[in-house]
């Protein structure tokens, strides 16, 4: 799997309680595909990049935590408050890489950057991140379609409520109101 080696770690807490975590990573040369988590244009990217990802997230989904990215006393509460949607009864989880997006991804290889968010999560979890922050670029939305069939199923749809909720949720504080309305006609479309 592709991401910035780690070379150290430092815990440490301030003398109010606030506990931080400071990771010294490799340096990655090359750019991100976008330079913020929503995507506002197209990408093109060739058949390899693709190819990778799909081995990347599918290293990333077997391997084995106790973390925990999404928790599902958030799922049963957010998605109603959020989505408008009950909660679903089962939920197959898987690792997720937590932050999958765009701005997390470089145009070469492609690396995976930003694993603090590294957890168990709804199975399609990364894929659902993906889908839902390109829901502006349309080409490259439906090109994530394609790519991850799992969008299309029972446990997709899942992660793809969960990922809206979450959104939505963000949205209502003010973070990226652009995805509002597109969020809610994806709730719409796939909680049918």
């Amino acid at each position: 799997m592709r991401k910035p080696a780690l070379y150290g770690i430092h815990d440490g807490t301030e003398r109010n309680g606030t506990a931080y975590r400071a990771e010294l990573t490799a340096f990655i040369d090359s750019p991100t595909c976008a330079p913020e988590p929503v995507l506002t244009s197209e990408l093109e990217l060739p058949e390899t990049w693709w190819k990778s990802l799909h081995t990347d997230l599918q290293t990333i989904a077997a391997t084995p935590t106790e973390r925990v990215a999404v928790r599902r006393q958030w799922i049963d509460r957010a998605l109603p408050q959020h989505a408008s949607v009950p909660a679903p009864v089962d939920i197959d989880w898987a690792t997720a890489h937590g932050d999958c997006h765009f701005a997390n991804l470089t145009a070469t290889g492609p690396t995976l950057l930003d694993f603090e968010g590294f957890g168990l999560a709804p199975i399609g979890y990364h894929q659902a991140l993906l889908s839902a922050y390109s829901l502006l670029a349309p080409r490259t939305a439906a090109r994530i379609r394609a790519e991850f069939p799992i969008l299309d199923s029972p446990a997709g749809h899942t992660a793809l409520l969960v990922v809206a909720a979450d959104l939505l949720q963000s949205a209502s504080r003010g973070d990226h109101p652009e995805l509002i309305e597109p969020l809610r006609a994806l709730v719409t479309s796939v909680a049918r």
